[in-house]
C-alpha cells in the first residue's frame, strides 16, 4: 500500500500515543484534505499534512486553452470569493497586452471585489465562531453571503462560481437592480456585523479560545511567505492593494488593520476591521461612479473585448470575431507578466509566460491557502486538538485553492 505521508508507529507496548487520521473528508478540515497527527492524549505530539485529493491540473490545462477559457478555472481555486480570482485573470492579460481601463470598469471591479472580500470574511469569522460553539453568530451573519450572491447574479446570472467579467472589463453593465441590491446591502450589513461583534468580540468564552492561541511570530510568518489577513494579523502591514495598486485602488481611502500578536484572536479582529474597510471602499466607489460617464463597461479593444451576443448572432464579421477571440487567433505578444491582487486569503498571484501561440506557454497560479497551509503542521505540535480545529479555521484554507 502507498501512502505519501509516513505511517507512524510505535514498538514500545507502553506508549500511549495515538495515531489520528483528521480528514481527507472530515467536516472539520472545511475541505478535501488530511492530517495524519500523533496524539498524546488531547495533545498534537507531530503531524503531516496530505494534500492533492482535488488537484485537477489547472496549471496543465491551463497551457492547452486560449486567455478567454482560462477563466472558469480560476473560478474553481478559491471558490468563497471567485470574482476576484476572475479578475485578477482579466488583469493579468490586460497587463499582457497593455490595455488601459477606463475609471468606470475600475470602480465596478472594486465593488465586486470588495463585496467578495466581505463575503470570504464572512464565511472564515462566522466559522471560527462556530468551532468555539457560537452556533448562533454563524448561522445570523451567513444570511449576509446570501445577499452578496445575489447581487453577483444580478450583475453576471451566476453566485458561485461567477465566470465574471472579460479581458477588458464587464460583459454588461450593472443594472439599476443590482445597485439596489447594493445600497440595501450597504445599508443592512453594518447593523448586523456590529451586532455580530457585540456577540463575539468581548465574549468571554470566544476570548478564553481564540487569544493567546496559536500565535505566529512576523518573523517566522515572512519565513513562510504568508501574505493576506494571517500575516498582517502579525503587525506587518502589507497589502497588495496599497503596496501595488491595480484597478485604482490608489483612488480610495481606507486603512489596512493589523494585529500585534497574530493568534486567532488577532486574525478574527483584522478579518472583521477589513469588512468595514470593504464597505468604506464600495460607499466610496459608488459616489465615485456618480462623476463617471455612464454606459461604459468595458475598454475600446474590439481585437480581445467579445462582441455583443446580438451582434454575433446577425452579423458575420462579429461571429468570425468572436470565434477568434475564443479560439486565441489573434496574436499577443511574447511576453512574461506577473499580476498579483489581494485575494480573501492573501496575494494571489499570474505568473504568465506568453510565446505568442493560442494558449499559454506557462501559468502558475500562486495560490494563498497553499503557501499558508504549509505551516499548519509545524505550528500544531504540542496544541491541543480542539485549539487545532479552531487554527485551521482562522487560516481559512479553501481546499480549491490549496490544490490548483
Amino acid at each position: 500500500m502507498n501512502h505519501n505521508h509516513p505511517v507512524f508507529t510505535d514498538n514500545d507496548p507502553q506508549s500511549e500515543l495515538v495515531t489520528l487520521n483528521l480528514g481527507p473528508t472530515h467536516p472539520a478540515t472545511h475541505g478535501v484534505f488530511q492530517n495524519v497527527l500523533q496524539l498524546d492524549g488531547e495533545r498534537i505530539v507531530s503531524g503531516v499534512s496530505t494534500i492533492g485529493y482535488i488537484h485537477r491540473a489547472f496549471e496543465k490545462i491551463a497551457e492547452h486553452r486560449p486567455f478567454y477559457q482560462i477563466t472558469p478555472l480560476t473560478d474553481r481555486l478559491n471558490y468563497c470569493s471567485s470574482p476576484i480570482n476572475n479578475m485578477g485573470w482579466h488583469m493579468t492579460v490586460e497587463k499582457l497586452l497593455n490595455i488601459k481601463m477606463p475609471k468606470r470598469v475600475d470602480y465596478l471591479r472594486v465593488i465586486v471585489m470588495e463585496l467578495s472580500r466581505i463575503a470570504d470574511h464572512i464565511i472564515c469569522n462566522t466559522i471560527i465562531g462556530q468551532d468555539t460553539g457560537a452556533t448562533t453568530t454563524f448561522l445570523y451573519l451567513f444570511q449576509f453571503r446570501e445577499h452578496i450572491y445575489e447581487i453577483f447574479e444580478e450583475v453576471c446570472g451566476a453566485r458561485l462560481t461567477t465566470n465574471i467579467g472579460r479581458i477588458g472589463g464587464f460583459e454588461r453593465d450593472f443594472n439599476d437592480i443590482a445597485f439596489a441590491k447594493i445600497n440595501k446591502f450597504l445599508k443592512e450589513f453594518p447593523v448586523a456585523l456590529k451586532e455580530f461583534e457585540n456577540l463575539l468580540t468581548r465574549n468571554r468564552i470566544f476570548i478564553d479560545r481564540t487569544a493567546g492561541v496559536a500565535e505566529v511570530t512576523k518573523e517566522t510568518a515572512l519565513e513562510y511567505s504568508w501574505t493576506g489577513p494571517l500575516l498582517r494579523a502579525t503587525g506587518v502591514d502589507y497589502d497588495v492593494r496599497v503596496s501595488d495598486p491595480y484597478s485604482s485602488y490608489q483612488d480610495f481611502d481606507f486603512e489596512v488593520p493589523v494585529g500585534t500578536s497574530g493568534d486567532i484572536y488577532d486574525r478574527y479582529l483584522v478579518r472583521n476591521e477589513e469588512m468595514w474597510q470593504s464597505l468604506r471602499i464600495v460607499e466610496q466607489a459608488i459616489e465615485k461612479l456618480k462623476s463617471e460617464p455612464k454606459g461604459i463597461f468595458h475598454a475600446d479593444v474590439p481585437e480581445f473585448y467579445l462582441p455583443p451576443k446580438q451582434e454575433v448572432y446577425n452579423n458575420m464579421e462579429a461571429l468570425i470575431y468572436h470565434f477568434k477571440i475564443v479560439m486565441g487567433e489573434i496574436d499577443a505578444p511574447k511576453a512574461e507578466v506577473y499580476h498579483a491582487v489581494e485575494g480573501g486569503n492573501g496575494e494571489l498571484g499570474f505568473y504568465l509566460i506568453n510565446d505568442g501561440g493560442r494558449t499559454p506557454y506557462r501559468l502558475h497560479f500562486r495560490r494563498p491557502s497553499f503557501i499558508n497551509y504549509q505551516m499548519f503542521a509545524p505550528m500544531s505540535e504540542g496544541m491541543l486538538l480542539s485549539d487545532a480545529i479552531i487554527n485551521m479555521s482562522s487560516m481559512n484554507i479553501i481546499a480549491g485553492e490549496l490544490d490548483a
